[in-house]
């Protein structure tokens, strides 16, 4: 059921947002002279998928976890993206090719290896990882690799279709912080 929920809401989703998606391109564009950010993340049975996003960051800053990254390293425009969350909008083009659900633990790198191993522990693998989820609204970040990965699991326990639409509305409402970058 989830599973054609995140299809079903990933194309509409794609669909209806369309022109937004081609105007934060283009002002993406003009931003960092590229507005896509694609990543190879730990997906599902710890299978890579390249996870795309709008780009927040300057082009030559280092591909680490956002806690890791430099606050100095986030342009005005992607502070912008990053605080209305419109910056996780091209993932719904992961959703629909089945890399990810919206709802699910976040996609680790794979040098994260204390949260990857706190992950294997308690089976979160087993899932699609999301846009989106428990941790998120809870500002609960890949900073605390414990906390995230008991959380994760918390969450995966107890989905239902309510809570995976209670934790879509409190994102698009703006609960939670995303993920912290050093000051």
């Amino acid at each position: 059921m989830i599973r054609l929920l995140d299809i079903i809401l990933s194309f509409l989703g794609l669909f209806f947002l369309f022109p937004i998606l081609v105007l934060l391109m283009l002002a993406g564009l003009f931003d960092t002279g590229s507005p896509l950010f694609c990543q190879t993340r730990v997906g599902r049975n710890k299978k890579p998928f390249v996870l795309v996003k709008f780009r927040t960051m300057k082009l030559d800053t280092a591909s680490v976890a956002s806690h890791l990254a430099s606050s100095s390293s986030i342009t005005p425009f992607g502070r912008f993206l990053r605080k209305s969350k419109l910056d996780e909008l091209p993932q719904l083009w992961n959703v629909l090719k089945g890399e990810m659900s919206l709802v699910g633990p976040r996609p680790c790198l794979y040098n994260q290896d204390e949260l990857i191993d706190a992950r294997d522990q308690l089976g979160v693998f087993q899932v699609r990882p999301g846009v989106t989820g428990l941790a998120q609204v809870s500002n609960i970040d890949m900073s605390t690799p414990a906390l995230l990965a008991k959380t994760d699991a918390e969450m995966i326990s107890s989905l239902s279709v309510s809570s995976y639409f209670n934790y879509i509305l409190q994102t698009a409402i703006g609960k939670g912080a995303g993920d912290r970058v050093k000051p």
